[in-house]
């Protein structure tokens, strides 16, 4: 019985794990991808000295802060304590 809710409990963190990695990596190529073929877009100014492929160079930084943060508390609050129930403390 424990052996089978430890395999669940690996398959939820690699689904977590890969499923924010695919978000990231879909992040980061579409600003890639940005950057490669919509220059213009990219130049183009919000405010003087601000372009927007600068607000999302940002944003991509701060996606991963948020992807991270998103990861920690999962892991902190659920994979955490069912690890603690699988332990028996």
């Amino acid at each position: 019985m424990q052996e089978k809710e430890l395999e669940t409990l690996v398959a939820e963190r690699w689904r977590m794990a890969l499923t924010l990695t695919g978000v990231m990596l879909a992040i980061y190529l579409g600003f890639v991808l940005l950057v490669a073929y919509a220059k213009e877009l990219m130049g183009r100014q919000i405010v003087p000295g601000l372009s927007l492929g600068i607000l999302l160079g940002a944003l991509v930084i701060v996606s991963a802060w948020v992807l991270n943060w998103i990861y920690t508390r999962w892991a902190n609050t659920y994979y955490d304590e069912r690890v603690r129930r699988l332990l028996g403390r």
